[in-house]
């Protein structure tokens, strides 16, 4: 019962959330003139994937910061364009852990047989990634429908970080990864295809910290946090 009540102040915390931040937002629609903070910590929904046990509205699907090695410079929108991928569709997977999770689901799913370099290496020549183009527009257009919040945290970069502590915790909380299912995935989930048992396990677009317990006192820092949002135009 701990963690269905801690997944429903959770969700009441994102409610609180979007209307502070006027919200939520696709990614497919936003730029980078949106007026974002330079750090933060977001949370996608997916449109199909409704929660079953705290309350009415989409499951949250993946949470993800950036900026967790000190002295990085990488900003909240940087990081968002890398899932959103490019204006006309494509997109590079090889710098989005989202991304290549989605296209190995859909890989699997629909048969994309022919995306046999998908995911391989860190980089790739320019013949390689014309090749996946199909693929990653497929992506694109799959993360791009999707609603998502952002938390405004604007300190310093490092392991230590708010946004490191708020992305790992709600992750465990969420995660139905070795533990009872709260709020499941639908059966027609893409996620079930995924080749990583920690995504089909937990639920989420996540593989890190889905198998960790969380401490119920960062709900009590994201209530500062969120409290604290003064809304982006």
């Amino acid at each position: 019962m701990r963690r269905l009540n801690d997944l429903e102040v959770f969700y009441s915390l994102l409610d609180e959330l979007a209307r502070r931040a006027r919200g939520p937002r696709r990614l497919a629609e936003c730029n980078g003139r949106l007026g974002w903070p330079k750090r933060g910590v977001y949370f996608f929904f997916e449109p199909g994937e409704p929660r079953s046990h705290s309350g009415d509205g989409l499951r949250v699907v993946r949470v993800g910061t950036h900026a967790l090695t000190a002295g990085s410079g990488s900003s909240l929108w940087g990081r968002l364009s890398q899932h959103r991928g490019q204006a006309k569709g494509g997109g590079n997977h090889r710098g989005s852990i989202f991304r290549l999770l989605v296209g190995k689901s859909l890989m699997r799913r629909d048969g994309y047989l022919q995306y046999s370099t998908w995911g391989q290496g860190s980089s790739a020549p320019a013949a390689i990634r014309h090749g996946e183009v199909g693929l990653e527009v497929e992506v694109s257009r799959v993360i791009g429908c999707m609603p998502f919040l952002w938390l405004t945290i604007e300190d310093a970069p490092g392991p230590e970080s708010e946004r490191g502590l708020v992305e790992r915790n709600a992750i465990a909380l969420l995660s139905n990864y070795g533990k009872e299912a709260l709020d499941p995935p639908s059966a027609g989930w893409l996620g079930h295809s995924c080749d990583r048992e920690r995504v089909r396990g937990s639920g989420l677009w996540n593989s890190n910290h889905v198998e960790e317990s969380y401490d119920p006192a960062f709900l009590d820092v994201m209530a500062r946090l969120v409290a604290a949002e003064g809304g982006q135009s």
